[in-house]
C-alpha cells in the first residue's frame, strides 16, 4: 500500500519545524488522506500528484498560523510545484487543496482527481463513516495503522479559537 511514501516523507520533514508538536497526528492525517485516494482512484499516473497535494492541503494552519488556510496551503503548493520543475501540476494541485472541504460534489477543471481527493479527505475528517465506496475494512486498516492521535480534537480547538475570533466566518476553510 505505498507506505511510507518517499515524496511525502520528504515533504512533510522539510515542514516538520513548523509543524512542531502536531507533526505525528498530522503525518497520520495526510497519510489516511492518501490512502484513501489510492483506494478511490486506481490509475497510478495520479498517485504522485495526491502525494504532493496531501502534504500541502492543512499546512496553512502552521505555515500561516491560521485555521483561514486554503489560499496559504495553495501558495506553499504552488511554490513547490514552481521550484521543482512541475508547473504543469499547479492548477490540478491547487484545485485539489481549494476544494477539498466542498461539502457537495466538485464540477470543473480535474474533476476525477480533485473529487477523490475531496473523498478521501471527507472520509477521514468522518472517521471513516463516509466511505464513498471505497473498502471500509482498508479504511479501518488504514485508521488502526495511523492513529488519530488528537488531530480532530486538535481541529475542534482550532476552530473554536477562530468563532470567537471571527464569528461571522466561523468555518473559512469550507466552500460551496
Amino acid at each position: 500500500m505505498n507506505y511510507p511514501h518517499p515524496s511525502i516523507e520528504a515533504l512533510l520533514q522539510t515542514f516538520k519545524p513548523v509543524i512542531g508538536a502536531d507533526y505525528d497526528r498530522y503525518r497520520n492525517h495526510v497519510y489516511r488522506v492518501f490512502l484513501n485516494c489510492l483506494l478511490l482512484d486506481r490509475d497510478a499516473t495520479n498517485e504522485e500528484k495526491y502525494a504532493l497535494a496531501v502534504v500541502f492541503h492543512d499546512i496553512g494552519i502552521w505555515t500561516n498560523h491560521t485555521i483561514d488556510y486554503l489560499d496559504p496551503s495553495v501558495a506553499q503548493a504552488r511554490h513547490y510545484l514552481t521550484e521543482t520543475g512541475k508547473p504543469e501540476w499547479i492548477e490540478e494541485i491547487t484545485l485539489m487543496i481549494y476544494w477539498h472541504h466542498k461539502i457537495s460534489p466538485y464540477r470543473g477543471n480535474c474533476e476525477k482527481t480533485v473529487e477523490n481527493f475531496r473523498k478521501a479527505d471527507w472520509i477521514d475528517v468522518s472517521l471513516g463513516l463516509l466511505t464513498f465506496g471505497a473498502d471500509q475494512h482498508q479504511i479501518r486498516k488504514n485508521r488502526e495503522r495511523l492513529p488519530n492521535r488528537g488531530f480532530h480534537w486538535f481541529l475542534t480547538k482550532e476552530l473554536a479559537k477562530n468563532f470567537f475570533g471571527h464569528p461571522l466566518n466561523p468555518l473559512p476553510m469550507f466552500t460551496k
